[in-house]
């Protein structure tokens, strides 16, 4: 069961950091100095810069009824809680927005 906690969580980790969206908003620019025997120019460096949204998660729990093993070697159902993850994508927040604009 917990095995089974810790595969969920870690799948939806990974599914938050591919759902990110990266824009570059400035180009990069090195310009490094030359050099024989004497300086002949400046150097100078402009790194990019980069906007990154990254996704809306939320975790929770909900209910599910499973079989389980009783004390006396016969299953019952439960009712347990187990992890609930939503992932949401800058893009559809995005679109969610937009949706709502048009109403």
């Amino acid at each position: 069961m917990i095995k089974t906690i810790v595969t969920a969580a870690a799948a939806a980790a990974t599914l938050g950091l591919a759902a990110c969206d990266v824009n570059k908003t400035q180009e990069g620019n090195v310009s490094l100095p030359k050099y024989d025997v004497q300086k002949t120019q400046e150097g100078s460096a402009q790194l990019p810069k980069y906007d990154v949204k990254g996704p809306d998660v939320q975790v929770g729990s909900t209910q599910k009824s499973v079989t389980v093993p009783d004390v006396d070697v016969k299953a019952e159902k439960k009712t347990i809680e187990v992890p609930k993850v939503t992932v949401t994508t800058p893009k559809e927040k995005e679109q969610q927005a937009n949706a709502g604009e048009r109403k």
